[in-house]
């Protein structure tokens, strides 16, 4: 609890914190939940984590919930490309729509 307070974040927010070791082979969510803190623990008998790399000078990387189910079964995201978000073309007064 202290390193994510140390980094600048609130543990009591609900939000998940990963850690993950230097050989990629452990990981460590830490959140909380309910009056206590929950830390699941996963280890790989064989293999490494896929874990995409910080940008330059950083530290820490921010995931949706999306990238960390797949880098908790092993999916190397950085591979993965999600298609364009659709936008409504600008300029256009969608109240006037309605």
């Amino acid at each position: 609890m202290a390193i994510v307070r140390a980094w600048g974040f609130d543990p009591f927010t609900g939000d998940l914190f990963v850690f993950v070791s230097r050989n990629r082979t452990r990981l460590k969510v830490l959140h909380w939940d309910h009056g206590g803190f929950v830390l699941t623990y996963k280890r790989l008998e064989a293999g490494s984590f896929r874990v995409p790399l910080p940008k330059p000078g950083a530290s820490k990387l921010r995931l949706d919930s999306t990238q960390l189910a797949m880098l908790l079964d092993g999916i190397d995201f950085s591979r993965v490309r999600r298609p364009r978000v659709w936008m409504p073309p600008k300029g256009i007064d969608r109240a006037a729509q309605v």
